[in-house]
C-alpha cells in the first residue's frame, strides 16, 4: 500500500499491510486534471495541475486533524502497472475499511447548501451517482462529507436517513446496526442499479468488495466481467435473490410476450426493483455453474395457460409487504421455457430451461414446497 505524507507531500510504500500506519483515506469524484502517480514524482509541474489544490486541502485537513499519513486514489496506485491496478482494486474495499477517517468531498456542493431540502445540491451530487463511491460510503468505520470549499457538512450518522432516501441503502446498514453481509445480494446489486462507471468492466469491479469476492480484472471483457462476478458469488454463496432481477428497459413488454434469455443479469441495472428480495426458507440443494449452464434443484409450478407452455420456478426469496398492518409474505418466481430435450447419449437426456420473461417476476402466496424437478 502507498501511501502519501500530509506534511511533505511525498509517497511512501508500506508492504507489510500488520506495519501500516494510521491513516485518513479520500472519497471524491475524478475532476479534469488529476495528479497521477507520476506527476508526484516532481511537485513544482504537478502544482500547476487543476487537481493538486484538491490533494493540499485534504492534506491539510488530515493532518489538521492528527493523520500523517492519508491515501488518495488518483497518486497512491501506478495506473500504467496492470499488477498494481489490478491488487488495488481487489483490495480497496479492505483500504477503505481499515481507514480511521474517510473525507468525502463533493465538488459540486457549495457550503451553503441545504440538505435537508429537497432536489438539494447534496442529494444531486454527482458523488452518488457514481459506481465506485457505494463501497467508499459504506466500508469506512466514520464518514466526513465536506462541501466545495472543504467546509464540513456532517457526519455519515447524523446524515444517515437523507443518505438513505438517496441511495435507498437501509440506514442501519450506514450507521453500523447492521453488517453489510447481512443484507440480500438482490439488495446490495439494488444499490448499484442506479450507478455507473466510466468504463463498463468498472461496473463489475467497483463491487467485488460489496460482494465479498476477488477475482483478476480483464479490461477489454465488456460486460462480460458482470457475468463473472456474479459467477463468483455463485460459488460462495446459495442467496437464490442473484436470479431475482427484471431487465432494465422492459417495463412496457407485453406481459404475455416471451422474450427468452440467461439466468443472470446483463448489468447492476436489472436489480432495480429488487431492492426488497430477501432470503426464505425454501428446501433446496447446492446448485453451479456448469458448460451447460446452471444446473439447480428447484421447486416448479407448471404453467399451462401461459403461452409457449411456460413454467414459473420458485426462488428461495421473497418479500415481505405490510398494507392495513397485515404482513404479506411472497416467494419469488421466475418464468421459464423448456428447451428441446438435449440428447448427450442413448441413455442421457438431459432437460434444459430458458429464462422466459425476464422482464417481470412473479409473486407467490400460499406455497406448498413439495414438487420437485431438476433444470
Amino acid at each position: 500500500m502507498r501511501l502519501l505524507n500530509t506534511k511533505t507531500l511525498l509517497l511512501e510504500e508500506f508492504w507489510d499491510s500488520t506495519c501500516t500506519p494510521n491513516y485518513a483515506i479520500l472519497s471524491h469524484t475524478w475532476e479534469k486534471q488529476e495528479v497521477s502517480f507520476q506527476a508526484m514524482a516532481d511537485l513544482e509541474p504537478a502544482a500547476q495541475l487543476l487537481g493538486f489544490s484538491k490533494i493540499q486541502a485534504c492534506c491539510r485537513l488530515a493532518c489538521n486533524d492528527g493523520y500523517e499519513w492519508i491515501w488518495i486514489d488518483t497518486c497512491c496506485i501506478d495506473k500504467s502497472s496492470s499488477a498494481e491496478l489490478s491488487e488495488a482494486i481487489n483490495s480497496m474495499f479492505c483500504w477503505y475499511k481499515e481507514a480511521a477517517t474517510c473525507y468525502v468531498y463533493l465538488a459540486d456542493v457549495p457550503s451553503d447548501d441545504d440538505v435537508k431540502a429537497p432536489r438539494s445540491a447534496f442529494e444531486k451530487s454527482r458523488w452518488f451517482t457514481r459506481g465506485w463511491t457505494l463501497q467508499e460510503l459504506i466500508s469506512p468505520c466514520q464518514v466526513l462529507f465536506f462541501s466545495k470549499d472543504w467546509t464540513r457538512i456532517g457526519c455519515r450518522r447524523s446524515l444517515s436517513s437523507r443518505i438513505s432516501e438517496i441511495t435507498r441503502i437501509d440506514t442501519a446498514v450506514l450507521i453500523g446496526d447492521e453488517t453489510l453481509l447481512s443484507k440480500s445480494i438482490a439488495q446490495r446489486m439494488s444499490w448499484a442499479s442506479r450507478r455507473s462507471t466510466t468504463r463498463i468492466e468498472d461496473m463489475a469491479y467497483c463491487l467485488l468488495g460489496i460482494f465479498d469476492v476477488n477475482m483478476p480484472l480483464l479490461y477489454g471483457e465488456g460486460k462480460k466481467a458482470f457475468i463473472r462476478l456474479q459467477e463468483e458469488i455463485l460459488k460462495r454463496s446459495d442467496d437464490q435473490s442473484l436470479f431475482a432481477w427484471t431487465a432494465a428497459g422492459t417495463g412496457n413488454i407485453d406481459p404475455q410476450t416471451v422474450v427468452t434469455g440467461g439466468f443472470l443479469a446483463s448489468s447492476p441495472s436489472d436489480f432495480e426493483r429488487s431492492c426488497h428480495y430477501v432470503p426464505r426458507n425454501l428446501r433446496q440443494e447446492p446448485y453451479s455453474m456448469t458448460n451447460m449452464g446452471l444446473c439447480m434443484t428447484v421447486p416448479i409450478i407448471s404453467m399451462k395457460d401461459h403461452p409457449e407452455e411456460e413454467w414459473l420456478v420458485l426462488l428461495g426469496c421473497g418479500s415481505v409487504l405490510e398494507a392495513d398492518s397485515i404482513e404479506e409474505v411472497t416467494f419469488v418466481g421466475i418464468y421459464v421455457v423448456l428447451d428441446p430435450i438435449v440428447e448427450l447419449s442413448s441413455s442421457l437426456r438431459v432437460k434444459q430451461y430458458t429464462f422466459a420473461r425476464h422482464y417481470t417476476l412473479a409473486a407467490i402466496g400460499n406455497y406448498d414446497p413439495k414438487p420437485l424437478d431438476r433444470w
